[in-house]
């Protein structure tokens, strides 16, 4: 895990996560163990079935291990209930995910500002706005997610990972449902806005022009980590 894990904010150790079929056991991770330093852009790479998305689950606390431990900020969070997890989630980590998990009623200023006014903010709708402007769309603020392309809904979704000024940004394939000219200013803006607030990405991807653009790539294969 190399001197990351001194300073880490988010470690995991000895990850297992299996589940079972038909009485069968199915290991999907075998043995994980990594560090991630503060600032850091990490990718996991693999094919389909390795295991990616699981692991990404279980480090943002959406899943629990069948085993070993996990830390955010030092904190072990293995064992929080929800309802410790999620005001936990929404103050410190962001999430973008392939398939934008927009709120098809709100607009796309209403939904950005969402997670910032479950904490109170009271600059929730000036940071949405700020934030639009920033990724290039302030002139769709009022368009419900139907009025947008695929590539506008990332970008929406980017904001609203981001309002909260997370700590942790975790990411999904994000480019995974785009082409590739979006694909790439998609990108482009969250390693800008990434940079910008000092935050930490962690990013599934098979792609390899995502992973080059990394300071450290992490290979799935069969639920073990080969790199």
């Amino acid at each position: 895990m190399g001197n990351a894990s001194a300073v880490a904010i988010l470690e995991a150790k000895n990850l297992n996560k299996t589940y079972t079929v038909d009485q069968r056991n199915i290991v999907v991770l075998d043995d994980i163990s990594l560090a991630v330093a503060p600032g850091e852009f990490v990718v996991i790479a693999g094919i389909s079935g390795s295991g990616k998305t699981t692991l990404l689950t279980l480090l943002s606390g959406l899943d629990h291990p069948s085993s070993g431990r996990i830390l955010i900020d030092q904190r072990d969070i293995t064992d929080a209930s929800e309802d410790e997890l999620a005001p936990m989630r929404n103050r410190m980590i962001g999430f973008v995910f392939q398939s934008f998990h927009l709120v098809p009623s709100m607009t796309a200023r209403e939904n950005i500002m969402f997670p910032a006014e479950l904490l109170g903010r009271p600059d929730a709708e000036t940071k949405a706005l700020k934030l639009l402007k920033r990724v290039g769309l302030e002139d769709r603020a009022d368009n419900l997610p139907s009025q947008l392309s695929g590539g506008e809904k990332q970008r929406i979704s980017l904001c609203r990972a981001m309002i909260n000024d997370p700590k942790l940004l975790f990411a999904d394939e994000p480019t995974g449902n785009l082409d590739s000219q979006n694909g790439r200013l998609v990108l482009a803006q969250l390693l800008e806005l990434k940079a910008e607030q000092g935050a930490t990405l962690i990013l599934v991807t098979h792609n390899p022009e995502i992973a080059a653009a990394a300071d450290r790539v992490l290979t799935l294969k069969d639920g073990s980590l080969t790199g």
